[in-house]
């Protein structure tokens, strides 16, 4: 089972994406406009769109902005984005995942020496940090839903492979590709469900003192406000 302080990780990167609701849209819609640009405007025959269309959802992205992007893809005008994956070194042997999806990658790479050059930090190869690292999907459920045997119970048969318990909060993990499936199956049963994301898990962490704390903070904070940059995750310890 995976440790309490990765979990803690979780929520204290979604406290500072939450007070980003905008960015969450943006990814939401750059989702949308590329998976309608590579499979056509019918969720019924582009599987990628559903599924975009379904984390639009979850996000509580309005209906209409979802047409709006929708149409707006179908624009030879409108360019397509692509999805980078970046690893970077951090402080004290920390290890960064940087999420981005932009429609200018020497854009995007510029961005990335920027901001190790003023905050620190590497660049890594491929691989060299994502090894460390798990992508799956995350499902938070309130513990007024349920008691933890029914609820991991459920989940399982859900589709889950994974489920543990944080402070106030159960924990289910999924495959990243059955997160919302997963989520669906939930739902239809009467549980109210409630962060839906998908995350980088550490394998394990890292411990800092308060100095290297402090700079790797400061340059997850910078590297989370570059524009084209939708999630920063790190495996240092909480």
């Amino acid at each position: 089972m995976a440790g309490h302080s990765k979990w803690a990780n979780i929520k204290h990167k979604k406290g500072r994406a939450d007070a980003k609701k905008g960015k969450i849209f943006s990814r939401c819609a750059k989702e949308i406009i590329s998976a309608v640009k590579q499979g056509g405007p019918d969720p019924k025959a582009n599987t990628k769109l559903r599924l975009a269309l379904q984390k639009a959802k979850a996000a509580n992205v309005p209906s209409d902005v979802i047409d709006r992007n929708i149409k707006k893809a179908s624009s030879a005008d409108q360019a397509d984005f692509t999805e980078l994956t970046y690893e970077l070194y951090g402080h004290g042997g920390v290890g960064i995942i940087v999420d981005a999806m932009t429609d200018n990658k020497n854009r995007t790479a510029s961005d990335m020496r920027i901001a190790t050059n003023k905050k620190g930090g590497s660049i890594g190869s491929p691989g060299s940090v994502a090894f460390n690292f798990d992508r799956k999907g995350v499902i938070q459920i309130g513990k007024d839903q349920g008691d933890e045997e029914s609820l991991f119970m459920q989940s399982t048969d859900a589709g889950a492979d994974d489920f543990d318990v944080a402070e106030d909060t159960f924990i289910v993990v999924t495959p990243p590709d059955l997160l919302y499936e997963v989520k669906d199956k939930l739902e239809n049963a009467g549980i109210a469900v409630g962060e839906t994301s998908l995350e980088m898990i550490p394998k394990t962490t890292v411990p800092c003192d308060d100095d290297k704390r402090a700079a790797n903070e400061a340059l997850i904070e910078f590297l989370e406000e570059l524009d084209d940059v939708d999630a920063v995750f790190h495996n240092m310890e909480d």
